[in-house]
């Protein structure tokens, strides 16, 4: 390794190296050594045109009472000594600057390849609002009204049902027309009545199934459009508006972005989205060259974790690593911690990083605003939303938003605070609660 390639990864790094380039095309074995020396020396600053001119120790004091912070790693690394976690990556930003970074544990229980900070990681659900921003980038550009009427694009949605009897035995039912039509609000925030293959209601789960409707995440032997036609078939758990059901309505929504983009969702997300924000590493198909990266799914099941060649026997965990052709809008996306924390920032700043403007500021205030009323989750448009009628539950600041992903990873962003936070691994059915315990540990250390 040259003299010059080592001085790259230990400077401070500009938001255009963000993504960490020498990690990504150094040989395996020297990645543990840059990565120690990266942690050693400055971490990059996330938004602002130039590096910061202090020192990453002196960020993290500014920000982070230094004891308390430490908590993260002793409770990070007792979660791995107890195998209730495999390995995790952490990041907290403030005010910008990336104040913590730390990979603990290993990739795989079965290689023990230890985690890196640039690791892969499937995000399943975080996938859902960075549709909800490419929608939104279209509804600048005057493409639709937010309370339009889905069957306005999509037409095949035009004459929705609603289940009225359900026959387990053999999976069929009874329907009757809706008194509504689904509104494209609506498939933001969940409440269209679309319900969830494989973790939604014992009916839908069922009728989805019968159908062949994909819940998103490893489906690659079919294409988006297709699938959504048949979707529109089906019957709707419940009136449109009626009430929040997390499910199949940003997947339709990921259609939509299709539909009035002219392109597949994976190149609107490139070209759009990732270019732009340098999320370099995010895909649904990961390329050749990143594949090494991804880190092992594992599974919770008994109390034990193991390394999982099949969830459940079904979804192959290798999904990243395939051809991909199905661009789940709410499932679909792999990458890194550093990507997703710049996707994040964006609505930190009012839509625009390094430069690059998004949105607007009017419309990032609009889509951290509850549209639901008093429906819960509170729910804006892409997040869910800390408000103070839920401002109890948990020490995040009201105007917090966040969501998270099936295989525990999670996020959430502050703008009181100026905070991004989030906590990566890949388990499917964890009973760790490791967002909630890396939520309390991060409020505690704040000055």
């Amino acid at each position: 390794m040259s003299r010059d390639a080592v001085d790259s990864a230990i400077a401070p790094l500009t938001p255009t190296a963000i993504a960490m380039s020498l990690l990504r095309s150094a040989p395996h074995p020297l990645r543990s050594l840059v990565v120690a020396l990266t942690t050693s020396f400055a971490l990059p600053c996330l938004v602002a045109a130039q590096p910061s001119a202090t020192s990453p120790a002196a960020r993290t004091s500014a920000a982070f009472e230094a004891v308390r912070l430490a908590r993260i790693d002793s409770t990070v690394q007792k979660m791995v000594a107890d195998q209730r976690i495999p390995g995790a990556v952490v990041m907290l930003v403030r005010d910008g600057n990336i104040a913590y970074h730390k990979a603990f544990g290993v990739r795989d229980l079965v290689t023990k390849v230890p985690m890196q900070r640039d690791d892969i990681f499937r995000m399943a659900s975080q996938t859902k609002a960075i549709t909800s921003l490419a929608a939104m980038m279209l509804w600048e550009e005057g493409r639709f009204q937010l309370d339009d009427p889905i069957s306005n694009y999509l037409p095949e949605f035009k004459q929705m049902k609603l289940l009225t009897k359900f026959n387990a035995s053999d999976s069929s039912y009874d329907a009757k027309p809706t008194q509504r039509r689904i509104t494209i609000r609506q498939l933001f925030t969940h409440t269209s009545g679309l319900d969830y293959p494989s973790i939604g209601s014992e009916e839908f789960r069922a009728i989805y199934a019968k159908a062949g409707v994909p819940s998103g995440i490893g489906t690659d032997d079919a294409v988006l459009a297709d699938k959504i036609r048949i979707l529109a078939t089906l019957p709707l758990k419940h009136e449109p508006g009626e009430r929040f059901t997390y499910g199949l309505s940003v997947d339709v929504l990921g259609r939509l972005v299709e539909v009035l983009s002219g392109m597949p969702l994976d190149r609107f997300f490139r070209t759009r989205i990732f270019v732009p924000l340098k999320m370099n590493d995010t895909w649904f198909a990961l390329p050749a060259d990143r594949r090494s990266r991804l880190v092992a799914l594992h599974q919770e099941k008994d109390g034990k974790l193991t390394s999982s060649r099949a969830v459940d026997g079904a979804m192959d965990p290798d999904y990243p690593n395939h051809d991909i052709k199905y661009f789940s809008g709410g499932a679909g996306l792999s990458g890194p911690i550093g990507d997703y924390a710049r996707f994040l920032q964006l609505f930190l700043n009012g839509g625009e990083l390094d430069g690059v403007r998004l949105l607007s500021r009017k419309t990032v205030d609009m889509m951290l605003t509850n549209q639901i009323g008093a429906l819960q989750p509170a729910f804006g448009l892409g997040f869910a939303l800390e408000t103070a009628q839920n401002d109890y539950a948990n020490p995040a600041t009201i105007g917090s938003f966040s969501w998270g992903g099936a295989f525990a990873t999670t996020y959430w962003a502050d703008p009181k605070e100026r905070l991004v936070a989030l906590m990566y691994t890949n388990i499917f059915g964890s009973t760790a609660r490791t967002g909630e315990i890396f939520k309390t540990l991060v409020y505690s250390a704040l000055k």
